[in-house]
C-alpha cells in the first residue's frame, strides 16, 4: 500500500467546494477556493503523497482538466454514473465534494473523455449551428401564424423557398401595431437564415480541410450523412476506437430500456443516454433510408471523395438499411419504432466506415 490522497472538487461559476482524502492516515481536508485555476492547482500540491484529483463534468467545461494535468493525475467524472447512496437527502456542495473523493479512492468513479481543443472548437461550431437552426424554426413558426391570425395563407407551392419570401415581403398591414409586429418576426427569420448560411460555410470548410476530413469523407458514402451530418457525428463522438459496432448504439442511448428478473423480461423505450446531439443526427439520416435505393448524382459525387474500401462499405450499408425499411413495413411497424432501429443499425455502419485502416 502507498499513501496516496484522493481529492474531490465540486466545482461552480464562482465557487469551488474542495474534499481532500488521506488513504493511509484517513485524514480529511476540506476547503472553499475560487474557480481560478492557479489557486485550486496551488492547494493541490501542498497536500501530502500521491494526488489523484475528480471533478464532474459539467457547465464549466474542461478548462479546469487541461490546468490540472500539468502535473496532477485528473479525471473528469460522468455525473449520470455516480452512486450515491439512497439513504442521504442532504445534499451540499461539501457533501457533493466528499463523496468524490470518496469513491475516487474506492475506484468507483466511470471518467468521460475529455476532447482536445480542437475538438471543443469544432463541437461550439456545430452545437451554434443546431441552435441556429432552432431559433429559426421557432420564427418561421411565428411568422406563420401571425399570417394565419389574419387570414393569410400562401398557396404557391411549397413554403418557405425563393417564392415564397417574396410573397411574405410583399404583404401589408393596415394597424401600425401588427405591421411593426410582422416586420420584427420577418427579420428575425432573415436574420436567422444569413447566421445559417454564415455557419454553413464554416462547416463546409473545416470540414474539407480539418483531422476530420477522412471520417467525414468515408461517413458521407451512407445516405442521408451530408457533409453537416457527418462533421457533426464527427465531433460528437470523437474517438471512434472507444466502440464497437454493437456497444455504439448503447454509448448514444438508442437501445432498450429492460427490467428483467426471474423468468420475466420486460422493455420499454430507448435509454436516450449518452450524446443527444449525435442521436438526433442518426435518427434525422434514418428516414433517408426509406425510399428506393438508387445512387444519385448527389450520392456519386460524394462517392468520388471517399476512398475505394468506403465506397464499398457505404453501398452496402444503404442496400441493408433500405432492406431493414422494407422488413418493417411488411411487419407494420410504426414508423417510429422503425426509424429507431435504423438509427440503431446506422451508427454501427457509421463507426464501421470511421474507423476504416488509411
Amino acid at each position: 500500500m502507498y499513501e496516496r490522497t484522493s481529492v474531490g472538487l465540486d466545482v461552480h461559476a464562482r465557487s469551488v467546494s474542495a474534499t481532500a482524502l488521506n488513504s493511509e492516515t484517513g485524514a480529511i481536508t476540506e476547503t472553499t477556493l475560487t474557480p481560478d485555476h492557479d489557486e485550486i492547482s496551488a492547494w493541490i500540491r501542498t497536500l501530502p503523497g500521491q494526488i489523484q484529483v475528480v471533478y464532474e463534468a459539467g457547465p464549466t467545461g474542461f478548462g479546469l482538466h487541461r490546468a490540472l494535468t500539468a502535473g496532477i493525475d485528473c479525471v473528469v467524472a460522468a455525473p449520470s454514473k455516480l452512486h450515491r447512496p439512497p439513504g442521504n437527502r442532504v445534499k451540499t456542495d461539501k457533501n457533493d465534494a466528499r463523496l468524490l473523493a470518496q469513491l475516487l479512492l474506492l475506484g468507483q468513479i466511470t471518467p468521460v473523455r475529455v476532447p482536445t481543443v480542437t475538438e471543443e472548437s469544432a463541437r461550439d461550431l456545430v452545437r451554434g449551428r443546431e441552435d441556429v437552426r432552432t431559433d429559426l424554426m421557432r420564427a418561421r413558426h411565428r411568422v406563420s401564424k401571425l399570417l394565419l391570425r389574419h387570414g393569410h395563407v400562401y398557396y404557391g407551392g411549397r413554403a418557405w423557398t425563393g417564392a415564397h419570401h417574396q410573397w411574405l415581403h410583399r404583404i401589408r398591414f393596415d394597424q401600425p401595431g401588427t405591421a411593426a409586429a410582422y416586420d420584427a418576426e420577418l427579420e428575425a427569420v432573415d436574420f436567422a437564415l444569413a447566421r445559417r448560411d454564415r455557419l454553413d460555410a464554416a462547416i463546409a470548410e473545416m470540414a474539407a480541410a480539418s483531422e476530420f476530413t477522412p471520417i467525414v469523407r468515408n461517413l458521407c458514402c451512407l445516405r442521408g450523412v451530408s457533409t453537416l451530418t457527418g462533421f457533426g457525428l464527427a465531433v460528437e463522438i470523437g474517438d471512434w476506437s472507444r466502440f464497437t459496432g454493437a456497444s455504439i448504439g448503447a454509448y448514444l442511448g438508442l437501445v432498450p430500456t429492460e427490467h428483467s428478473s426471474g423468468g420475466s423480461r420486460r422493455q420499454g423505450g430507448i435509454t436516450k443516454a449518452g450524446n443527444t446531439h449525435a442521436r438526433r443526427l442518426l435518427v434525422e439520416a434514418a428516414w433517408h433510408h426509406k425510399a428506393r435505393y438508387t445512387v444519385g448524382a448527389v450520392l456519386r459525387a460524394r462517392w468520388e471523395q471517399a476512398p475505394e474500401a468506403a465506397r464499398a462499405r457505404g453501398h452496402a450499408g444503404n442496400q441493408r438499411l433500405h432492406h431493414r425499411w422494407e422488413t418493417f413495413g411488411h411487419r407494420h411497424k410504426k414508423h417510429t419504432i422503425a426509424t429507431t432501429a435504423i438509427a440503431r443499425e446506422l451508427a454501427g455502419w457509421c463507426w464501421s466506415l470511421a474507423t476504416l485502416p488509411d
